[in-house]
């Protein structure tokens, strides 16, 4: 009989490089607000609601204090993440002048417009993992189409190694201009908004 080798615990937080988190200073900002929201607003607010529902006896069956328990191990998990990208954020700035080959080659918080090999022209900005938006062609700087662009200039034709296919681009225009991020906003459905005010 061979003796059991002893189970080996996960290596959390493991030395060895570490994914950058290249962010602009209007997506920071938002990461900013939600988490001072979480923290400050929607975490009393639930715990309110927790402590009420404690008071009301048989807490296994008891709804409201089941789900404000959740809330608050949800919350509390996104407060740990927003703090964790806060710390890691490097901000980079799209609107500060730059010189040489960065002015004109794209880079985190380029605005690049090019064409397909269809002839379609597209135009996308790169930006952070946190600041990714498709609908309006926010682009993360660790996407393959951002990785393919990456020091690309006008003139420049690219290949887009893609998982549908493999695609040629052409490089029509590299800008560097101010990114409008959304500012954060308290959802609808926040337990804050419906809390008694004093």
């Amino acid at each position: 009989m061979r003796a059991k080798r002893p189970l080996r615990e996960p290596v959390k937080d493991a030395p060895g490089p570490r994914l950058k988190n290249y962010i602009t200073p209007h997506g920071l900002q938002r990461l900013r607000d939600e988490h001072r929201f979480l923290l400050n607003k929607e975490r009393p607010a639930v715990t309110q609601v927790v402590a009420w529902a404690a008071g009301n006896g048989d807490r296994s069956e008891n709804a409201d204090y089941q789900y404000g328990k959740r809330r608050l191990r949800e919350i509390d998990r996104r407060i740990r993440f927003l703090s964790r990208r806060i710390d890691a954020a490097e901000v980079v700035n799209p609107e500060a002048p730059r010189s040489g080959p960065a002015a004109t080659r794209a880079f985190f918080g380029a605005t690049v417009v090019y064409q397909t090999a269809s002839g379609d022209e597209r135009e996308v900005r790169i930006v952070g993992t946190d600041e990714t938006d498709l609908n309006r062609h926010y682009i993360s700087w660790v996407s393959p189409l951002a990785r393919a662009l990456m020091k690309a200039a006008a003139g420049d034709t690219v290949v887009l190694r893609a998982p549908g296919g493999t695609d040629r681009l052409e490089i029509v225009a590299v800008r560097y201009e101010r990114i409008p991020i959304d500012p954060f906003q308290e959802p609808p459905g926040a337990e804050s908004a419906r809390a008694p005010k004093p």
